[in-house]
């Protein structure tokens, strides 16, 4: 097999390796002959395409063809444009029967009970600055406080930010939330929240938006009312850890367990490969009676149907109709294209237009119903599959699943990416070559599906790694020490 065909009706397939000239490519049911180059990722015309038809993948419509488009042809940017246009309207239609998959044996993993009734795969100490100005505090405190790591406890972690001060109206609200959201987050076993006394969103005004207080699992330093902040603070973090050390990892049922799921660096095998694996995942997830949450509103344009008739309710499809208005608001308000979208890197992976790279982003969500749909800055009330107002850039999004509730992000990708937000960011390849060449970023390798393997089979696979990894193994991400959080801005700066 050299090409993949996805959909029975599709009139392109997707090149498993680079084609040359004269090539004849086949798959289990169609073969053609490639009339030019095309690289490994990108889309070949199963059939002539006259100009103003659709191109169809995944079984959809993912663009129009701009000009006549040969048997044989690479199917790309070059002759393929976008087939979206502003807002939609929708109605209400669901589907008879909302696929779920069914379990008898019930999954485990070893994590830390919280007093609060959440469950944390890690035991860190947090250290949270209220605003920007005191992030060299919090880096001073976190390199000193590394020092005395141990036990049960596995890291003290900064997470700095440019905001918290000259903000306004639901721009300072999201910072708040989102800080607030951390703070509460069950893989802090202590936070020691930092002010620096004069920020609009100082340390009272945050303090509301966090829930159950324990005043031994979170301290407070304020630095303008310190004589020696770094020496006041070293003595609360002192205080945490010892608090912290008291947690033991102990049995817990895979229904506490909340996973994001996000895409970034896309290319043309991410939608057959890692993120149906990772569909695949959340079913059994859901299955287990546990909750996952799927983000980046404008990588759902274009496929929002497909999860708007899975909605359990017709509440939760009104709502998912505005997450997608809204973010196109926000679009139009900004006065910018609502569709400037994938980016320069997913071009060169194979990805065409927005519906293209929709259609492959939307399979993380599996098949299980739509249960929930939070704002930016909400934390997750429902089990099950979620969805979750958030952009598609990959470090706001990534941070948005761990203010939701996350304890671990599985991301998929199939350029590659180093980065992690404040929970075990564990990276899936779309490709073995990309999985091989990067080793030190990719935990898991998502390429044997278009070799020899199914998603079936590895998808358990990936579930168990999973567990493995809520239950104390380090992603890569973890071992090169990497881990932030950006906020979503969404307004002035004073």
């Amino acid at each position: 097999m050299q090409i993949i065909r996805i959909n029975d009706i599709d009139n392109v397939a997707v090149c498993i390796e680079k084609a040359e000239p004269g090539a004849e490519l086949t798959s289990h049911d169609v073969s053609v002959t490639a009339t030019e180059e095309i690289p490994a990722g990108h889309k070949i015309a199963l059939c002539d395409i006259r100009k103003g038809e659709g191109i169809i993948k995944y079984g959809f419509p993912i663009g129009i063809a701009r000009e006549d488009i040969k048997k044989g042809q690479w199917v790309h940017v070059h002759n393929v444009k976008t087939g979206l246009n502003g807002q939609l309207e929708y109605t209400y239609s669901p589907k008879d029967e909302k696929t779920a998959l069914s379990t008898e044996k019930k999954a485990t993993f070893m994590g830390f009970k919280r007093p609060d009734g959440k469950v944390g795969v890690r035991n860190q100490i947090w250290i949270i600055p209220t605003v920007g100005c005191v992030n060299g505090i919090v880096r001073a405190l976190e390199r000193q406080a590394r020092a005395l790591v141990g036990g049960t406890v596995d890291d003290v972690v900064a997470f700095t930010h440019p905001y918290g001060c000259s903000q306004l109206g639901d721009d300072q609200n999201n910072t708040r939330k989102a800080l607030a959201d951390l703070i509460s987050h069950p893989n802090a076993g202590g936070v020691l929240v930092v002010g620096l006394g004069c920020e609009n969103s100082s340390i009272e005004t945050i303090m509301p938006y966090v829930d159950n207080i324990d005043n031994d699992r979170v301290k407070y330093i304020k630095a303008q009312d310190c004589g020696d902040e770094l020496e006041e603070g070293m003595k609360l973090i002192e205080e945490l850890i010892d608090h912290a050390k008291s947690f033991e990892r102990v049995p817990c049922d895979a229904s506490g367990l909340i996973v994001g799921l996000k895409c970034g660096g896309s290319d043309g095998f991410s939608g057959i490969t890692a993120n149906p694996l990772v569909g695949r995942f959340s079913d059994l997830l859901t299955a287990q009676g546990g909750t996952t949450i799927l983000t980046e509103v404008p990588e759902m344009f274009g496929a929002e149907t497909l999860l708007m008739e899975r909605a359990v309710d017709r509440d939760v499809f009104d709502r998912t109709v505005s997450l997608i208005n809204n973010f196109k608001e926000y679009f139009e308000s900004a006065g910018q294209p609502i569709y400037e979208n994938p980016s320069p890197g997913n071009k060169a992976g194979g990805i065409t237009t927005l519906e293209d790279k929709s259609l492959g982003c939307t399979q993380k969500s599996g098949t299980s119903p739509v249960c929930g749909v939070m704002e930016y800055g909400d934390r997750v009330q429902n089990k099950g599959l979620n969805l979750l107002s958030a952009p598609g850039n990959d470090l706001v999004a990534a941070t948005a699943l761990a203010c939701a509730g996350a304890q671990i992000v599985l991301f998929t990708t199939g350029r590659g990416t180093p980065f992690a937000c404040p929970v075990p960011t564990m990276k899936i390849a779309s490709n073995h070559d990309l999985a091989k060449n990067k080793s030190n970023w990719i935990d898991f390798d998502a390429g044997p599906i278009v070799m020899d393997k199914t998603i079936d089979e590895m998808g358990q696979t990936l579930f168990d790694s999973v567990m493995d990894i809520a239950g104390g193994k380090k992603v890569k991400s973890e071992l090169a020490g990497y881990a932030e959080i950006a906020i979503f801005k969404k307004g002035v700066t004073l």
